[in-house]
């Protein structure tokens, strides 16, 4: 199955745990990782070494298995699978790409894409070998389809490598450290044709620790000592430490609203912080019993409900999602916030500058619309 996932997500892990025997004692991987990725998203996974961006791969790939928890990824609970049945679903979902390729070494460049079509089946024989000299046309390495691995560059089997993962046309790939042993160029060259197959529909998972590459992706994923940490607000509040990001994405619900859908209307009580993460939210006031106007627009990595949640009151204005785009937000509830808000005072200083600035705007355009009406 190559649908949407879990809950409408191509890829959708539910508070996942990985642990291991040591003789040293147990040892905790994963803890407790929430994540979810769109189809079509092309996400980075950053972190330290050591931090668990290895074990979280391979709970995605279901190389390894969760602890406890839920992986579901191309609309199958892949936690739940058989070996056998893992084997024949991952060469279907997935496409898989290392750090040292993992080409064999026996066989020609063409024969290492076709091999997966051999294992899975999905195309017959008589197409097989027309379709993976489309795929090496793709990655420019027509020309090369029939050398050994050994007879081309580190650049050139990376390119290989990624035709021989796009073989069964997965609707998923996982790269692991894919520009790790190419030079920057050969790099950019490689992270180049990543973003034109997700404008094509691919949907990328990256482990990279290249931070250029991490920043130039749609979303990066995060991980600290094997918890994830949310992205939007380790950039818009760098004065939260690790420790107080990691217990704060624990508490983040994420929501989408499609086009027009109000989410906080004026004159109700707020109960949640809103970071906007995707797409766009218009903001409008009311000047006396008139009509509403937009006095705003906010996109990703903006964030709105802190007046209220901070100075009491109900909703000063309207916040809906833009009609042309909808919208996708990470939402913490009031308890949450005020928690975090009096952990920092930092934060709460950051938080309350916006608040006011944006109470000054908001009065401003009251009367801007007041004298134009």
């Amino acid at each position: 199955m190559t649908g949407s996932g879990h809950n409408g997500y191509l890829i959708d892990l539910r508070n996942v745990v990985k642990s291991y025997e040591s003789a040293a004692g147990v040892f905790v991987a994963l803890k407790g990782v929430d994540l979810k990725v769109d189809a079509g998203e092309f996400v980075a996974v950053i972190g330290k070494s050591g931090s668990g961006k290895s074990t979280l791969i391979n709970m995605i790939t279901g190389i390894d298995r969760p602890t406890s928890g839920h992986v579901y990824v191309a609309g199958t609970p892949v936690h739940t699978l058989s070996e056998g049945q893992m084997a024949v679903w991952r060469g279907r979902a997935l496409g898989i790409i290392f750090q040292f390729f993992q080409l064999l070494p026996t066989l020609t460049v063409l024969e290492n894409v076709i091999l997966p079509m051999d294992f899975a089946g999905l195309y017959a024989p008589r197409e097989r070998v027309d379709r993976a000299m489309r795929l090496l046309d793709l990655v420019e390495l027509a020309d090369q389809a029939h050398k050994l691995p050994s007879s081309v560059s580190g650049g050139q089997q990376q390119r290989a490598a990624i035709a021989r993962a796009l073989a069964n046309d997965p609707p998923i790939l996982v790269a692991d450290e894919p520009t790790g042993n190419l030079d920057s160029k050969t790099a950019q060259a490689v992270f180049r044709l990543f973003e034109r197959l997700v404008k094509e529909g691919k949907t990328i998972l990256m482990v990279t620790h290249d931070n250029d590459l991490a920043r130039a992706v749609s979303r990066t994923i995060v991980l600290s000592d094997g918890a994830v940490i949310e992205e939007y607000l380790a950039r818009v509040f760098p004065s939260l430490t690790e420790e107080q990001l990691v217990g704060v994405t624990h508490r983040l619900e994420p929501l989408k609203f499609p086009p027009g859908t109000v989410i906080i209307r004026r004159g109700d009580p707020v109960e949640h912080f809103y970071l906007v993460t995707k797409g766009e939210v218009d903001v409008r006031i009311q000047r006396g019993e008139g009509r509403e106007f937009v006095v705003s627009t906010m996109g990703r990595g903006q964030f709105f409900g802190e007046i209220e949640l901070l100075h009491g009151g109900k909703a000063l204005a309207t916040v809906s999602a833009a009609p042309e785009t909808g919208a996708e937000a990470i939402a913490l509830d009031r308890q949450a916030f005020l928690a975090l808000v009096a952990q920092s005072e930092a934060l709460r200083n950051a938080v309350s500058q916006v608040a006011e600035q944006r109470e000054a705007e908001n009065v401003s355009a009251q009367g801007r619309e007041g004298a134009g009406g």
